[in-house]
């Protein structure tokens, strides 16, 4: 009798390490489920922000390449005014007209407009000892 008394024993033992087992083993399932769900999360977030950044990283680029092609030009309008104005065409106009200045043969005629004097008696008394 003791063998039969052990016989459903044994069987509910086994039954209950391989409920143990399927629970452990479940366990384990959910557990990378919950895991591989989360990777894929953050792939998928990661992802996203990397297209943003390249797409606003390419804006940046196109605005940056638009600023630079306006400052090579400015540059090269600057060039151009600088050639300009060392010539010696306008090196001779600033001296002319700024300077007062002439040439080897040349001769530098100014008019000065004069305003009027206003006479007082103290400049003719300095006037009429001078003369004395």
């Amino acid at each position: 009798m003791n063998t039969s008394e052990n016989r459903p024993d044994l069987i509910k033992k086994t039954q209950e390490k391989n409920n143990k087992r399927k629970n452990k083993i479940r366990f384990g399932y959910s557990f990378l489920t919950i895991v591989l769900l989360v990777c894929l999360v953050q792939i998928g977030v990661s992802a996203f922000n990397n297209i943003t950044k390249s797409i606003s990283y390419h804006g940046k680029i196109k605005k940056m390449k638009a600023l630079n092609q306006q400052a090579y030009m400015e540059n090269q309008r600057l060039k151009e005014e600088l050639e300009d104005f060392s010539s010696m065409k306008s090196l001779e106009a600033i001296a002319r007209n700024n300077l007062k200045m002439a040439g080897k043969d040349e001769v530098l005629v100014i008019i000065n407009k004069q305003q009027p004097v206003v006479s007082d008696n103290k400049s003719k008394k300095k006037v009429n000892k001078k003369n004395k």
